[in-house]
């Protein structure tokens, strides 16, 4: 049985404003719109019947913003990929701006930067800014998520 790669973990103190990450990019076929659908609960028609959608004069399927927001998960990133991993406790908070509409058929292209980290006495947070760009490079989301993240444990006698 393969065991689990044991990753250098990275702490609050290791982080720097600038860096960035990219999450896989993924074209939203309908097969992710019903999967979305059976998640979320919402049956709105305009999220996944194509022929209410064409009646409106949409290209296709609109995607329901949670399902935009969905491919900032930092897990899905390469901040988990590679020989290291941010010790991440857990999101605080997150916020979104939906520019533009995102349609079955389009690719996104999801990034992570660090632009703020708020230090507290035994953690700390890690401000993100996270963008998804469509195919065309046109911005569709653009928010920010609050990531709890863990700080060294320090000997208190020291």
């Amino acid at each position: 049985m393969p065991r689990r790669t044991i990753k250098k973990t990275r702490y609050f103190e290791d982080l720097k404003i600038g860096e960035a990450w990219e999450a896989p990019s993924r074209t939203h076929t309908e097969s992710l719109f019903y999967a979305f659908q059976l998640v979320s609960g919402d049956n709105r028609p305009l999220h996944y019947d194509m022929e209410y959608c064409k009646s409106l004069g949409m290209p296709g399927l609109l995607a329901h913003g949670f399902q935009v927001l969905a491919q900032c998960a930092p897990g899905a990133s390469d901040m988990s990929r590679g020989d290291s991993e941010i010790r991440i406790i857990g999101m605080l908070e997150c916020n979104a701006k939906f520019a533009k509409g995102v349609y079955s058929g389009d690719t996104l292209y999801p990034m992570l930067e660090i632009v703020d980290l708020i230090e507290q006495r035994t953690t700390g947070v890690m401000v993100l800014r996270a963008t998804v760009h469509n195919q065309k490079d046109e911005l569709c989301l653009d928010g920010e998520l609050r990531m709890l993240v863990a700080k060294r444990i320090r000997d208190k006698a020291a």
